[in-house]
């Protein structure tokens, strides 16, 4: 595996990955990485396809009072873990190379970015955008792979791609979890042995909502007992909705495909996780 941290080098690279007709497959990531970005180099493999892989961890897409300072850092681990993967070059570029002196340039995407997490966190769509804007134009993939588990923002990105005419496949892989069923995630290291032994009530109350709301129960009151089962375990709720599946508006309309989406504090920790509500099922 290449590991390059210039845009010259980078061009270089990606050249000769083509050379011979292969195709480029995208995995950007922050680093950190657990079995769930491992999925997505997984996905990626394809017979004449090469994987690229990013790790940048993106100043922009984090508010004034977030973990920019103390998000987890080990690149050389994680280098280690996307060679061991089968990745083929992984771009790792520093922070003067993605936003030199003088950067002014700011993509925001309206409607899918402005609710949710849109609101808990001002900009942080704005962040998420135009990073991922120049790792496409960067390594100009065939095809980018995000997790399922950042719900909002694999809608934000495909909004961006669509309006923007990037010609690139951009795929969802569903969330990676752990044995009792947490959401793989980077920050899930903050957690202590209690928190981390709390956590699991999270996707439990999720699913116990989902299967209510999909057997035609009413959907304000299985949101209601997912919070108090949430409050209860030690939580503080940030959102728990009902979404429509495509324009995260709230989702209403039982025939067409609904996301519960959750975003919930334990201890000084945020975590986020969804389930899919499937459509009435008429047969």
């Amino acid at each position: 595996m290449q590991t390059i941290r210039t845009l010259e080098a980078l061009r270089s690279g990606i050249a000769a990955l083509r050379d011979g007709g292969a195709s480029i497959a995208l995995v950007p990531t922050m680093g950190a990485l657990h079995a769930g970005h491992l999925a997505l180099i997984e996905a990626a493999k394809r017979p004449g396809r090469k994987v690229v892989a990013s790790i940048f961890v993106n100043p922009t897409q984090f508010g004034p009072n977030e973990d920019l300072s103390r998000y987890p850092r080990r690149e050389s681990a994680d280098a280690r873990m996307l060679a061991d993967a089968g990745c083929d070059l992984l771009w790792l570029p520093p922070v003067e190379v993605m936003y030199p002196t003088g950067f002014a340039t700011k993509i925001s995407v309206s409607g899918v970015s402005e609710g949710l997490d849109g609101v808990s966190r001002p900009g942080h769509f704005d962040g998420v955008a135009t990073v991922v804007a120049k790792l496409f134009n960067q390594v100009r993939p065939d095809i980018a792979l995000f997790g399922e588990k950042d719900f909002q923002q694999l809608a934000v990105i495909r909004q961006m791609v669509a309006d923007l005419d990037f010609g690139i496949e951009i795929q969802g892989v569903p969330t990676q979890r752990d044995d009792d069923g947490l959401a793989l995630s980077s920050r899930n290291i903050y957690l202590d042995d209690a928190q981390r032994a709390a956590a699991v009530a999270l996707p439990r109350a999720l699913g116990v909502a989902a299967k209510a709301i999909a057997r035609g129960d009413a959907a304000d009151d299985a949101l209601a007992s997912a919070r108090e089962a949430l409050i209860g375990a030690g939580f503080v709720v940030d959102y728990l909705e009902l979404v429509d599946a495509l324009t995260l508006t709230p989702g209403t309309d039982p025939e067409r495909a609904r996301r519960l989406v959750a975003a919930a504090k334990i201890g000084a920790t945020r975590l986020i996780d969804n389930l899919a509500v499937p459509p009435r099922d008429h047969a």
